[in-house]
């Protein structure tokens, strides 16, 4: 406050210094008087007034509030100082303030800014060379706090500092009230160290806030607005004498116990940094909101909603620490309101159970797994490529690609068959979606995902079909508000986390047919019963949409799904990356977003959407693949974009079709596959393995024999190849091709053989959890 009151301080002027130099030496007391006069009658009209002190008030903390005001968390900003909040009179302790009135100036409410009765015996001890306390009152002190020039030095004060103190002093009195003259010299006055003013101190000190101070904090605080450093037992002995001035009662023992108290309370500093339930959330306001004109802001109100932030960090918690045996110790939440983007919640860790609690886990990058289904199966809608009742296969399936060939697996590796849209999307299989992006192709699908929010960092062609998967990194907050734009029929709109952002209008990058489809879809319980079962936790008791996903060797699991109203999402793993022990998506993220979800509406409904314009809904039935087998999925009511819809669902019988049906056929692997042996690993170890349909089944490799059965592996030989599939007579009934290719293949001489083919990464296995 002392250097924005600079420019109102009075200042010698050239005349005052000319009269000064050229003054005989009968006028200069005069003139010297005059001089001092007139500049602290100066530098006293210039005092601020008590409203203009408690507004240019900066704390070194800034204060986190929810969307009601109520604190979140404290961030210290300022590490040059310790100043905490300014803190009304009306919330200091009574016995603080009679200590500190009766131990600084015990007749505070009587003088008028100078205790003249302190002066003079002041100067009557001075004059016989005693040591006294001190004439200076608590509004000398103040304004000496106010004004830099007034502020004691090393030697003391000079006479003109003196007088100028004496003189603001009383000019102070008689435009202030005592209460604020109390209060700011409470909210201004150094204390030990850096820190500075009554909040500091007594939540360093004492670990709580001003009103709680007992007599005994009083008197401790009391002793060091007289001496800020000293010695602790010198502290004591102070605190002592306080003690025993604002409680009659205390007796020789207290002070005893005072020296152990004083000495224990000097060497707490349990004042932390940052304190709260959401310290992510308070940096991402902070660097929001900081930078501006007008400096560091000292309170930032947010969206947030405390309650909601308190129970999400309490329930993400409670789960990791069940989940502590299977090697899981972080987690993340963010809770979205669809309609306007405000974040409720934002707890980006867990807190004391992480090794690495300063990592936001809501900003943070990982691997989605099968999270991103949802968004391909839609623009697939909306590009009209399949139906919601459309039959995809879910079987093992080996995808050419510029770098050979892309297996993809399902979590559980096992198939299952022909299935619909819905109960691929539903229970969430991985070769379907990999179907499905090869007919939308993945760099169509990257650039629908930017258009949902998501930052890539690389091209679709570098993800290739993976990216069905979830091989591209994302964040949390990236993905939940992408389910949002879902759950507001395709329009995306930012998310906005400070009371005073305004963010940009909502725009279309989906169609909003295909986002009602597959929102519909991921209510739907028994579209995911293969996967979850029908009484899964994902399975609430009013309106939800959800996703579950688990990122390769359980390195992330994710849950994120909407309701009429809300939007939240769920990440859980650790954030080391190292991978969790056995932790699926039903059983990590999942039932902390069911409780969150539970929590938003213990009283709200949510109601499922109303279809848009241009979606219709059609009985659909599905023929068996055969006369002996039974139909692929039950009859049921399912929604179509206009004029896509069709009643009746059936596999279209293709040539390989035809030999299975009649006999067998080979599933796998396909026709023209490239198998690349590794040098590394020895050859006995690397067997392919051949799949096929039928019974009865005999295999021939170049015309030779060689297995028996509807799966057999083979010890793959450099060249090319021709595999035929007979049946016990020796009829053909299927045949594919294939070439092994290697650097170098022991025989069974031990002699080396070379090839000039290099060896190539052709084969790329995906396999990611529900």
């Amino acid at each position: 406050m002392g250097k924005a009151l600079g420019r109102f301080s009075g200042r010698r002027t050239d005349e005052a210094r000319c009269l000064a130099h050229h003054a005989p030496t009968t006028v200069w007391p005069i003139a010297f008087v005059a001089w001092v006069l007139l500049t602290t009658a100066t530098r006293a009209h210039a005092l601020p007034t008590f409203d203009e002190v408690k507004q240019s008030y900066r704390p070194s903390d800034t204060l986190i509030l929810d969307r009601h005001g109520e604190v979140l968390q404290r961030l210290r900003t300022d590490n040059t100082v310790r100043k905490g909040q300014w803190t009304a009179l009306q919330d200091v302790s009574p016995a603080l303030r009679t200590a500190l009135v009766l131990s600084e100036d015990k007749r505070f409410y009587e003088h008028s800014g100078v205790d003249w009765k302190a002066v003079s015996a002041a100067a009557w001890a001075n004059l016989w060379n005693n040591k006294t306390r001190g004439a200076s009152t608590i509004t000398m002190q103040l304004a000496g706090l106010l004004d830099d020039d007034l502020k004691r030095g090393t030697g003391g004060r000079s006479l003109v500092q003196k007088i100028g103190q004496t003189v603001s002093a009383q000019m102070l009195e008689t435009r202030w009230r005592k209460d604020q003259v109390l209060e700011a010299y409470l909210n201004l006055v150094p204390f030990r160290g850096e820190l500075v003013g009554l909040d500091a101190l007594s939540q360093t000190l004492f670990g709580k806030a001003p009103h709680g101070l007992d007599y005994r904090e009083a008197a401790v605080a009391a002793a060091l607005v007289r001496a800020p450093n000293a010695k602790p037992a010198q502290v004591a002995q102070r605190a002592c004498n306080v003690l025993q001035l604002i409680d009659t009662s205390a007796k020789s023992g207290d002070c005893e116990g005072m020296d152990i108290y004083a000495q224990a309370a000097l060497q707490r500093r349990d004042f932390a940094a940052s304190a709260g339930v959401a310290p992510h959330a308070a940096q991402v306001a902070l660097r929001q909101l900081s930078g501006n004109s007008t400096g560091t802001p000292t309170r930032i109100t947010t969206t947030l909603s405390a309650p909601l932030q308190r129970f999400a960090v309490q329930t993400l918690q409670r789960q990791l620490r069940e989940l502590q045996a299977r090697h899981v110790e972080d987690g993340a939440i963010v809770v979205l309101d669809n309609a306007s983007g405000q974040v409720l919640a934002w707890v980006g860790s867990s807190g004391e159970l992480s090794n690495a609690a300063e990592v936001d886990g809501v900003t943070a990058l990982r691997q989605p797994g099968s999270t991103l289904k949802p968004f391909l199966y839609a623009q697939a809608l909306a590009e009209q490529r399949i139906t919601a009742a459309s039959l995809l296969e879910d079987s093992g399936a080996q995808i050419q690609t510029s770098g050979g060939l892309y297996i993809p697996q399902n979590y559980d590796h096992h198939f299952k068959g022909w299935v619909s849209v819905r109960t691929a999307l539903g229970a969430s299989l991985n070769v379907p979606a990999v179907r499905t992006l090869v007919m939308v192709s993945p760099d169509a699908f990257h650039q629908q995902l930017k258009a949902l929010g998501f930052a890539l960092k690389e091209t679709g062609d570098y993800y290739g079909y993976s990216l069905a998967l979830g091989s591209a990194e994302v964040s949390l907050l990236q993905l939940t508000n992408a389910y949002r734009t879902l759950a507001n029929g395709g329009r995306f709109g930012t998310t906005t986390l400070t009371a005073s952002t305004t963010p940009p209008p909502s725009r279309n990058v989906l169609d909003a047919r295909a986002a009602f489809i597959v929102g519909d879809i991921l209510s739907d319980t028994n579209a995911r019963a293969r996967t979850f079962g029908t009484d899964s936790v994902l399975a609430t008791r009013f309106w939800t949409a959800v996703k579950t996903g688990t990122s390769k060797d359980m390195r992330d699991n994710w849950a994120v799904g909407y309701s009429e109203r809300y939007t939240v999402g769920v990440w859980v793993g650790n954030a080391s990356g190292a991978p969790m022990w056995d932790v699926s998506g039903t059983t990590g993220a999942a039932p902390v977003w069911a409780a969150v979800m539970a929590y938003l509406h213990q009283t709200q409904p949510s109601h499922a959407p109303r279809a848009p314009a241009g979606v219709v809904q059609q009985a659909v039935r599905f023929a068996p693949a055969t006369a002996a087998t039974s139909a692929t999925e039950a009859p049921r009511s399912e929604w179509f974009l206009q004029g896509t819809q069709q009643s009746l669902f059936a596999m279209r019988t293709s040539p390989e079709q035809g030999k299975a049906t009649t006999g067998g056929r080979i599933t796998a692997p396909t026709n023209g596959t490239i198998i690349a042996l590794d040098p590394d690993i020895p050859s006995n170890r690397q067997r392919l393995t051949f799949n096929a349909e039928g019974q009865a089944l005999r295999w021939r490799m170049d015309g030779k024999e060689f297995a028996q059965g509807s799966s057999v592996q083979w010890l793959p030989w450099p060249g090319r190849h021709v595999v035929q599939l007979v049946n016990a007579r020796g009829d053909l009934l299927d045949s594919i091709r294939l070439e092994v290719r290697g650097a170098g293949v022991r025989g069974a001489a031990g002699k080396q053989i070379n090839f000039s083919t290099p060896k190539a990464d052709f084969k790329a296995i995906a396999s990611a959890a529900p």
